[in-house]
Order: structure tokens, then C-alpha cells, then sequence
């Protein structure tokens, strides 16, 4: 393990927006992890474990401690009856997974195809798409406490899964670095097709899809929603879709009779917060300095060539605002936020 100052982070999220690190590393095994963690605490540092980059925002100013790059590899098939158990190192590039998992013919993750980062980040974020969330395919989370020096392994339930949340995020659990996940998947087709656009995509079909078609179907409703990573940088999401109370959602609904609204159980509704910007704060294209709201999809916030994070975030406050302002609901970001 080599340890590097003053290293640019731009490069290394998918915004393209960053200062440089104070010191930065990248972790290839369990003992480079403990010997960057160690040289963090010899040196009283902050430190932030970077996984793809694709869900975070850093300030312009960089970052004054030690930079953790995870960059763990290595993959595990073991296969039991129907099931089939996937073992991946924290490194590994999330959808290349997926990519193998429905070579292999095997069902479950194909729903989250095309979603930026790495294994490692997965679970921090919940990551979810088109009626999956990782949560229903994990079985355990494996991680190095840099508290302790000790490996855990996490079940489901202690890793406290929500939308677009965990444990890893919370206060207690920041000193939880994620090293390997193990998935369940099946060997038995199980189609996940409830969600709209994927309805819609294969509505003419007489027979289920198979994997690559529905792996294929989620890349290109995926493609018209989001910008190309490959040219604009971004980070996706920039908000949660808001979850609101059923008589919350029937008052707007009076409002605004079009706003789409999705039953979570319980009393509760996930709203659309991409078409509330849209069509009711009229925010599309919404511009500061170069951070720009996507015309493809209200939720992303993109860099259209030299954004700062301090554009970033105040396009995000000037959507947050209006979004309180016109419905009364405070949105929370998604993107995790370093400053």
C-alpha cells in the first residue's frame, strides 16, 4: 500500500467534481485496509473510503484527511440446490457483476442493471431500481470495524436496510467499512416485471422475458433517464423520492390531479419528485454556473463542463426550497454529501 498527498479527486467520482486529498491510498486486500486505517489513526486523520465515486459529492476544496480508494477484488460461486450464493469483493464493478450474473443464468439482479459503483457501495446505499432494492438479494455484508480492528460479518437485518439507506450511513455505523458481500440468487426464473416502465416495455410479449431481455430492457429505459457517464458528469439522483402519508398524497393529488404516486403499504406513498420538479416547480434545465438540471430526468443534477460543488449545491438548496415552498415536503439527498 502506497500512500500518495495531494491527490485529485475529480477524476475519481462521477461528477468530475472535487479538490485534491490530503493523502490518498488505494486498498487491494484486508491488510491494506488495516495499515490505511492505522496510518489514518498514527496521524489523527479523518478518512473517507471512496468506492466508484458514482453517489458523492466532494467540496472544491478537496478533502483534509485520508482518502481510502477500495479496490478489493475477487469473486465466489457456491451453489446450493436452487439457490446459488454469490460472494463479491467490495471492488468489483457493480454492474459487471450484474453482467455475469445473467450470463450465468442466474435471476435476481438483472432488475439493477446499468446503476454506476461498486460492490462496496451497493450496500450502503440500498441501491434500487424498476421494483428491486439490494436488500432482498443480500445475504450477508462483511466488514473491517476501524474501531475495533475486528471483520464482521452483518446479517440483513443488522445492516438496517431503507430506501436508499443503511446502517454504513448512519452515525454508528460510519466506522463500518464494507469488504465483501455475499448475494442469494436462483437459478429458477423469477421475473420481476411490476414496475411501470418495465410493463410497459413488454406488454406485447406472450411470454415472460428472459434475463438478457430484461437486462436489455432496464439499459435502454435507463439510457433515456440518465446522461451518459462516459460524457456528463453526474451522480444520478440527486434527491429521494419523497414517501408522504396517504392523506398527503390525496391532498396534492386535489392539486395537481397527474402527480404520480406509488403505495408503499402501510398508509404510505412514494412520489414522483422528478415530475413535481418538473411540472410543478418548472426546474428542467434549471442552471448554476455549470451544475444544470438534466432535460433527460428533474432528479439528476449535472455538471455540463467545469461545475463547481458549490454550483452543485446551491442549484440543489434553490430545488429543495421550491419543492417545500409548493408542496410542503422536505426532500432529502440521496448523493452523500463531504463537506
Amino acid at each position: 500500500m502506497t500512500v500518495e498527498e495531494n491527490v485529485s479527486l475529480a477524476s475519481l467520482t462521477t461528477f468530475k467534481i472535487g479538490g485534491p486529498a490530503r493523502y490518498f491510498c488505494r486498498v487491494q486486500s484486508l491488510p491494506d485496509l488495516k495499515e490505511a486505517v492505522a496510518f489514518g489513526k498514527k496521524n489523527r486523520l479523518p478518512f473517507l473510503i471512496l468506492g466508484g465515486g458514482s453517489n458523492i459529492l466532494l467540496p472544491d476544496n478537496g478533502f483534509p484527511g485520508l482518502v481510502v480508494k477500495i479496490d478489493i477484488l475477487g469473486l465466489e460461486f457456491k451453489e446450493e440446490m436452487k439457490i446459488l450464493e454469490v460472494v463479491a469483493g467490495a471492488g468489483e464493478i457493480w454492474d459487471d457483476l450484474v453482467a455475469l450474473s445473467v450470463q450465468k443464468d442466474l435471476w435476481g439482479m438483472e432488475n439493477l442493471s446499468g446503476i454506476p459503483g461498486t460492490v462496496g457501495g451497493a450496500p450502503v446505499q440500498n441501491i434500487g431500481a424498476y421494483g428491486m432494492e439490494l436488500a432482498k438479494l443480500v445475504e450477508w455484508v462483511e466488514v473491517y470495524d476501524s474501531k475495533t480492528g475486528k471483520v464482521r460479518q452483518l446479517s440483513v437485518r443488522e445492516c438496517k436496510f431503507g430506501y436508499r439507506d443503511s446502517l454504513f450511513k448512519k452515525p454508528e455505523g460510519k466506522h463500518l467499512i464494507v469488504v465483501r458481500v455475499a448475494f442469494s440468487l436462483s437459478k429458477t426464473a423469477r421475473p420481476e416485471l411490476s414496475y411501470k416502465d418495465l410493463k410497459e416495455f413488454f406488454k406485447k410479449k406472450n411470454k415472460d422475458p428472459n434475463l438478457a431481455e430484461i437486462r436489455s430492457a432496464v439499459l435502454s429505459i435507463r439510457s433515456k433517464k440518465f446522461p451518459d457517464l462516459t460524457r456528463v458528469g453526474t451522480a444520478g439522483s440527486f434527491f429521494k423520492n419523497p414517501v408522504v402519508s396517504q392523506s398527503v398524497y390525496e391532498k396534492l393529488q386535489s392539486e395537481h390531479p397527474d402527480l404520480p404516486g406509488f403505495p408503499t403499504g402501510k398508509g404510505h406513498v412514494k412520489l414522483s419528485l422528478a415530475w413535481i420538479i418538473d411540472h410543478i416547480c418548472k426546474f428542467k434545465n434549471l442552471r448554476v454556473g455549470d451544475a444544470i438540471v438534466s432535460e433527460k430526468q428533474a432528479l439528476v443534477i449535472c455538471n455540463d463542463g467545469h461545475a463547481r460543488a458549490e454550483d452543485v449545491t446551491a442549484l440543489a438548496k434553490s430545488i429543495f426550497h421550491a419543492v417545500k415552498n409548493a408542496t410542503g415536503i422536505e426532500i432529502e439527498p440521496e448523493v452523500r454529501l463531504f463537506f
